[in-house]
């Protein structure tokens, strides 16, 4: 039977400041978000319409505080109100873990959509480009989580292969629903990413995106310890399943529409140089 080697949450400590796994995996989302739209702003499709490595570092600074603040809130709000506002200091506190996917799904959002605005971008062209890069931030998240010893898994069969005992629950078998969500943010990537290689309908890829991470979030709550459930019409689902469900319509109405549209190739951003004559 495997055993969560429960490592140390602190991966450095250097005199008083102290890095830790959680933060470490959460820098490497942002450094591989970098290095997948560099490669992105090459293929022929995205060359076309303008995008630079510029535009990418602009993105990062809005698409973290998008991660970092609707993370927080979204765990906050959606799943643990009571002792947040009860500990209202422990807000703060996000090394200590506890980042909430749909929270950072909507605070992204928002925040590309402000980005969007200010460079006199479509929001669906920027949510096409930016989606293939997402999920694997997605999985090192949930890596971070399992480091952490969080969101342990529900009981599993003995006879289960990579059963694992968390000894900070207690010394049943149980799934590594961290390792699952993590394997699931790869799955997608290689998934998004194949889709996206072409050239797509406007808003086909975000679609796509919303699509496969709601489903994936969906299947894998199946061996996750839910937060709470919610019992409707003689039916039980978790949390995180009751919150995917609306992404999973997101996809299906923006793939729908995309499709029903055809292609409409993304805008052209006008070059720098004639944004400022114009303005």
């Amino acid at each position: 039977m495997w055993v969560h080697p429960m490592p140390d949450p602190v991966a450095l400590s250097i005199g008083p400041l102290h890095i830790r796994w959680y933060g470490l995996m959460y820098l490497a989302a942002f450094i591989q978000f970098v290095a997948l739209a560099r490669v992105r702003i090459k293929q022929p499709q995205i060359a076309r319409c303008g995008w630079t490595k510029e535009d990418i570092d602009d993105m990062l600074f809005y698409g973290v505080l998008g991660v970092v603040l609707g993370g927080r809130l979204g765990e906050v709000l959606f799943y643990h109100p009571e002792f947040y506002f009860a500990n209202p200091l422990e807000i703060v506190k996000v090394w200590n873990g506890g980042m909430s996917f749909h929270g950072g799904f909507l605070g992204v959002l928002l925040a590309m959509s402000i980005w969007a605005y200010k460079r006199r971008r479509n929001a669906w062209d920027v949510l096409d480009f930016i989606a293939p890069m997402v999920p694997l931030g997605y999985a090192f998240g949930r890596l971070g989580n399992f480091i952490n010893a969080e969101l342990p898994g529900r009981i599993a069969d003995a006879t289960l292969p990579w059963a694992m005992i968390w000894p900070n629950v207690d010394n049943l078998p149980r799934h590594p629903s961290p390792l699952y969500q993590t394997l699931e943010g790869v799955v997608e990537f290689a998934l998004l990413w194949y889709f996206a290689r072409k050239e797509r309908p406007r808003m086909a890829v975000g679609g796509m995106f919303c699509l496969l991470s709601g489903m994936g979030r969906f299947i894998t709550e199946y061996f996750r310890v839910p937060d709470y459930e919610v019992h409707f019409a003689g039916i039980t689902i978790s949390a995180g399943q009751m919150l995917s469900l609306p992404l999973i319509a997101l996809g299906i109405v923006m793939l729908i529409v995309a499709y029903r549209r055809g292609a409409h190739a993304p805008d052209r951003v006008p070059s720098q140089e004639a944004q400022t004559r114009a303005g």
